[in-house]
Parts: structure tokens; C-alpha cells; sequence
């Protein structure tokens, strides 16, 4: 059965690379008919940051890459689940240490007590060569009386991967395919560190193979180690599993996805107004491609669709355009209450309608829903979308709009709107649509005409939403006082 795990250091907010990393373990997993597991990686304690773990798992299950073993948060409390755990690195020191002996004792690894400032000069001085830095194998040979004799004088150690060498190891990518690397060309890695804590390196191996992984699906940068970890399974006898690496996210100029061009964490997305399920589907293309022209994907058709196989070597860019687009289908798309529903936190935060108003003022909403649809690629654009409909102080400087408002069927037109719109006693949609038609037969003024020279004295725009809808919003009196406020431009 094929089992595949997302496996994070809980260093920060879940970057959208991580979660497309996660997203890819989760449709292979559910493709197999298989596990999806949460692992965490926090061995370098230097880097956890507080309420980490807690940003992961609400990004996956807010974006439905739920997992089905291991950390997983139910009614607000982080919990492990599975047979095989712990799931946290951090809980797993006596595993480790039991196959670190395990290397020790074959003869694969070796104590070393280099300090770090001996360390530095030693690669500083390979680099001033032009060498590799690399480790230059001091403490490969230490006697065991020597090495037993640091021990109890209490000098700090690590445990390094003994390599042999001109030794070739071998592993298969489903990606990219055979990989060979000679051990000449690697370093002595550490594997325990002097703190008592695994590297990534040994846990990482130890951990896929207890846990019983199947498929490594992972990002790209971790294939320059991947030797060294197809190295550790022929130490210890155990089958290796495939590995997948994924090509790297790109900014628009070709470079990894990084901070400094704009958001990138999951959080920021959710945050703007992007929509989980667009965030997904926009993820889900960068790397992989199906096998038609298909774009918009539920989860479900991801799930039917996705083939390891067709996973690119290339690199992806971030393209924010299409998120965007993609992002505006899906709202589009939305049920009215649940529209509004995405709408109102942004509504409130920018003032446009206060909380309390919030219960009395659904229907209101439902209609601002209906106008800002088609209009907006997410939600945190709403508010300044609406500021042309809510800002009554306008001035009307376009050359063109004020030309058609000159023009003699304008002039016709606003006496005419302000007479009809006082005679109505409640303007909604529906009225001011019949309105307008009502002017159209007794005026006879038409098309562009009619309607671009309404929209300017109500809105101050030539282009905008539904008319009638921003009419239904306002109200009967708010119309009125905006049409009546171009009286100086009308004379």
C-alpha cells in the first residue's frame, strides 16, 4: 500500500511551496487508495517558532490536505494519530540513538570531536585552494581508547557517516530518473549532533522507514542529499523508496519564490481573500500538468487526474495573474450567502458596514454580493471596488463624460430621472430598471445614451456595475442627491 508523508519544520507561516509539497503527498496518496501522513521535523531547535504547528495544520485543513495519520488537530487540539508515532522528531531521541549504535557498532560511522572553530579554518582554508569544503576526515580513525577517553572527559562530539570510498550509490527519481553519485564526492555528513539531536539526514531515513513510506515526494533542493540517504538504507539493509523530487516554485524572474517579491505563505493568500479551493487548484498546476486542457479541478477530479508521471523537471513560475483569475472563477461561482459570508470580514474591517449592521443589513449585503461578483479577483479588494458606489463628493473632470452630459438628450434625461425617481416611493433594482425603460419610450433616448449619461450623474463613472443594482443600494434619496449635485454641469 502506498504510504506518503508531508514532513515540516515548524520554522514559521506554511509557505504556498510546502503546501503544494503536501498537496502532491495528499493526491498520490488518495489516487493509491492510501495513507497520508504528518511528520514533524524539529530536530533544529534553533529555528522552532512559537504557534507554528498550530499556522500548519489550520493552512491544511483549511485547504483540505487533510491528513490521516500522525499530527493532526481536532476541535482546536493538536493530537497524534496512528500506530506508528511518534510523529514529532523532538519525541524520537531514544530511536535515533538506537540506530546511530547501530552504525557505530558496523563500523559505518564514527565519533568526532572537531571543534567548530578548527572546523572553520579547515574549510577556510579549502576554500582559499579553490577545494570543495568538505570535512577532512581528522577523528575517522580514532582509536577507541582515545575516543572512550574524550567521552568520559566530557568533550562535547558528533557522530559522522563514515563513507568508503570511490564508492557509487545509486537511486531512481521518478522525476528525473537513475542518479549516481560517487562517494569521493560527498562528505563525511553529521548525523548526530552534539546536542543530542539527530540532522535531518538520520532522522529523516530512520523515521520513512519505520513509518513504512513507500513514495518521497518532495522539493528539489533536497536532491543533492538524497545520496547520502540512499547511502544510510544500504547501511542498514532496508529497501529504499521512491523518490519524488518536485521542481522548484519561481518568481517571475526565474528565481525560487522568495519574500522579498510578495506574499508567499499560505496565510498571506487566505488573509488578501484568495478562496482555499482556488488556492489549491492553482497549486496543483504548478509542476504538473494533466492530460487535457483542464484547468479548474475540484479536490476530487485532482485526485482522479493526478499521475506522478506527468510531474515537470522544470521549474514552475508563480504566475499571480492566473492565480488571480483563477481565484475570480471560483468566486463568481459562489452561492450569494456564501459570497457574502467571504465578503463581510472585509467589509467591516474597512468600515462600509459595522458589525451590529452586519445581522440587520443581510439583504443590503446580499445585493453588494451580487454587484462586486463579477468584479473583484479577491476579496480584499471589495472595499475599494465599492468606494466609486459609497463616495458621493466625486468631481467629474473626463473630458468625455463631461461631453455627454452637454449633450441636449442628457439634459432631457436628468430632469426626467429626478421627476420619475421622487415619484417612486421605494427605488430598488427592479424600479430603477422600469425607469430607465420608461424614459427610453417617452424620451426616446437609447443605448449609450440613456445609460452611460445615468451612471455618470449617479456614480461620476462612465463604467461600473449594474446600474440599477447601485441604485437598489443606495436608495431613493441618496440617487436623488447625486443626480440633483450635476445640476451646474446639466444648465
Amino acid at each position: 500500500m502506498v504510504r506518503d508523508r508531508f514532513a515540516p519544520s515548524p520554522t514559521g507561516n506554511v509557505h504556498v511551496g510546502s503546501l503544494r509539497t503536501a498537496l502532491y503527498n495528499y493526491l498520490y496518496a488518495k489516487k493509491m487508495n492510501g495513507d497520508f501522513l504528518l511528520r514533524l521535523e524539529d530536530t533544529d531547535q534553533t529555528r522552532l517558532e512559537q504557534g507554528a504547528v498550530d499556522n500548519l495544520l489550520d493552512a491544511l485543513n483549511m485547504t483540505g490536505v487533510i491528513p490521516d495519520e500522525g499530527l493532526i488537530k481536532e476541535n482546536d487540539s493538536v493530537i497524534q494519530k496512528g500506530q506508528r508515532g511518534p510523529y514529532i522528531q523532538s519525541q524520537r531521541l531514544e530511536i535515533y540513538k538506537k540506530y546511530i549504535e547501530i552504525l557505530l557498532d558496523q563500523g559505518q560511522a564514527y565519533y568526532c570531536f572537531c571543534t567548530k572553530e578548527r572546523l572553520d579554518e579547515v574549510r577556510n582554508a579549502q576554500k582559499e585552494k579553490g577545494e570543495t569544503p568538505k570535512y577532512d576526515g581528522k577523528c575517522r580513525e580514532l582509536a577507541k581508547a582515545e575516543i572512550q577517553s574524550n567521552i568520559e572527559a566530557g568533550l562535547p562530539y558528533t557522530v559522522r557517516l563514515k563513507l568508503p570510498e570511490n564508492h557509487v550509490i545509486t537511486f531512481d527519481d521518478l522525476v528525473r530518473g537513475v542518479i549516481e553519485m560517487n562517494t569521493n564526492d560527498l562528505d563525511d555528513q553529521v548525523l548526530l549532533k552534539a546536542d543530542g539531536f539527530p540532522t535531518y539526514h538520520m532522522a529523516v531515513v530512520v523515521d520513512d522507514h519505520l513509518m513504512g513510506i513507500t513514495h518521497v515526494i518532495r522539493g528539489e533542493e533536497w536532491l543533492p542529499s538524497t545520496p547520502k540517504h540512499a547511502y544510510l538504507y544500504e547501511c542498514f539493509g532496508w529497501e529504499m523508496p521512491h523518490f519524488v523530487h518536485l521542481p522548484n516554485i519561481l518568481n517571475d524572474d526565474r528565481k525560487k519564490l522568495s519574500k522579498r517579491q510578495g506574499d508567499v505563505s499560505v496565510g498571506d493568500f487566505l488573509a488578501k481573500g484568495y478562496l482555499p479551493e482556488a488556492l489549491v487548484n492553482f497549486l496543483a498546476l504548478l509542476g504538473w500538468s494533466p492530460e487535457n486542457e483542464q484547468e479548474i479541478f475540484s479536490m476530487e477530479e485532482l485526485i482522479q487526474a493526478f499521475d506522478l508521471s506527468r510531474i515537470n523537471k522544470s521549474g514552475a513560475v508563480f504566475d499571480r495573474a492566473k492565480l488571480n483569475w483563477m481565484n475570480a472563477h471560483y468566486i463568481k461561482e459562489l452561492p450569494i450567502k456564501e459570497l457574502v459570508g467571504y465578503l463581510t470580514p472585509f467589509l467591516v474591517n474597512a468600515g462600509v458596514i459595522t458589525q451590529e449592521e452586519v445581522v440587520t443589513k443581510q439583504e443590503w449585503l446580499f445585493k453588494i454580493g451580487e454587484i462586486l461578483r463579477d468584479r473583484i479577483e479577491y476579496f480584499a479588494q471589495a472595499p475599494q471596488e465599492l468606494e466609486m458606489i459609497f463616495k458621493s463628493d466625486f468631481v467629474i473632470a473626463d473630458e468625455e463624460a463631461l461631453a455627454l452630459l452637454h449633450e441636449e438628450s442628457s439634459k432631457r434625461l436628468y430632469q426626467t430621472l429626478i421627476a420619475k425617481i421622487e415619484a417612486t416611493e421605494v427605488l430598488d433594482a427592479a424600479r430603477g430598471k422600469a425607469v430607465l425603460k420608461e424614459i427610453q419610450k417617452e424620451e426616446k433616448i437609447k443605448g449609450k445614451m440613456l445609460f452611460m449619461p445615468s451612471r455618470i450623474m449617479i456614480t461620476g463613472e462612465m463604467h461600473g456595475p449594474d446600474l440599477t443594482l447601485i441604485m437598489d443600494v443606495l436608495g431613493k434619496e441618496e440617487v436623488l442627491s447625486r443626480i440633483r449635485s450635476m445640476a451646474s454641469i446639466m444648465q
